[in-house]
């Protein structure tokens, strides 16, 4: 590479290099990690394929004392996630309703999330099925707040379980 192609490269890495340190500083501290968490949280809630787990973990190992506001922290992005998955599905059904002017009751996973209502987003924390689950609840237009509700029972529970369990398999303190 010449000189004149290579001053641009360089200029773009050290550009680079003064704003990813420090992000990934700020990011690391338990001041800013828990609002990494939340982020990371409400992220893996939408349709997105992203588990928050080990962002909940990683700051449990590295500061001990964050133990309940980690777990309370991200069940509220989570839960908050979940509510923009069922606002999407809200939103999704009022297009096709407008599109195709007929509701699709035919189906029998819809049939059975009628049948349990807002219930059923207890299983919103479930890998895989649960994040549809939410926008599948707002496309069938279960009530709102409920399903926000069992949402963040189940996402709760999640939390609280799954911390537990990789602390008692990891046991030690990494942190200062």
């Amino acid at each position: 590479m010449t000189a004149s192609k290579s001053a641009p490269v360089s200029i773009i890495a050290s550009c680079m290099d003064a704003w990813i340190a420090p992000l990934l500083a700020a990011l690391a501290l338990p001041k800013y990690g828990l609002s990494s968490v939340f982020v990371i949280a409400l992220i893996s809630a939408t349709l997105l394929p992203m588990g928050s787990e080990p962002a909940v973990f990683g700051l449990v190992k590295l500061n001990p004392g964050l133990f309940w506001p980690a777990v309370l922290v991200a069940t509220a992005g989570n839960t908050l996630g979940g509510a923009i998955s069922w606002w999407m599905g809200y939103g999704a059904e009022r297009a096709y309703e407008r599109v195709r002017h007929r509701k699709p009751s035919e189906l029998r996973a819809l049939q059975w999330l009628q049948r349990f209502g807002a219930k059923a987003c207890l299983l919103a924390w479930l890998p895989v099925v649960g994040d549809p689950l939410c926008a599948v609840a707002g496309w069938l237009r279960l009530p709102f707040w409920p399903c926000v509700a069992y949402m963040a029972v189940g996402k709760f529970a999640r939390y609280l379980t799954l911390t537990t369990a990789l602390l008692w398999v990891f046991p030690g303190q990494y942190g200062g």
